[in-house]
């Protein structure tokens, strides 16, 4: 099964991808990680897209997105999991990240790119803080079995 988990910087992907991987199993993937596939950036991507195709009826994996060109990769039969959070949320976390400082530019980033994924493809919407991330991986564990 390929679950592809979508959404801006520090919106919970990662916490959400390693709770899957506890229900699952399966491999992780966040961004550019499939260029230790190859050498060659162009070849790895082809051979990362064979990767997720197969995943569709395969082994688990689970590829974490926060740039939208990494959508172009996607094969169609991915379960796809939007997780959004509020912009104040995302401040907070990115602020955590760097040591209780945000910068200015960095936040001026951030709330350019808030929402970039609202209107993405996805069959599952995760709302950081309100969804509870142990009914979305059950969901998705008993769907695999089917």
């Amino acid at each position: 099964m390929l679950i592809v988990i979508i959404g801006e910087s520090c919106t919970g992907k990662s916490t959400l991808a390693e709770k899957l991987k506890e229900y699952i199993g399966g491999e992780i993937y966040t961004g550019k990680d499939y260029l230790r596939l190859a050498k060659n950036e162009g070849i790895a991507q082809k051979l990362f897209q064979k990767k997720l195709q197969a995943a569709v009826e395969g082994e688990n994996i689970i590829y974490v997105i926060s740039e939208q060109e990494h959508l172009t990769l996607l094969p169609e039969k991915a379960v796809r999991i939007l997780v959004t959070a509020d912009i104040e949320q995302i401040k907070e976390r990115f602020a955590q990240r760097m040591h209780g400082n945000l910068p200015a530019p960095v936040a001026a980033m951030l709330e350019r790119k808030h929402g970039c994924f609202d209107n993405t493809e996805h069959d599952i919407h995760v709302i950081s803080g309100e969804t509870d991330l142990e009914t979305v991986c059950a969901k998705i564990r008993d769907s695999a079995r089917k």
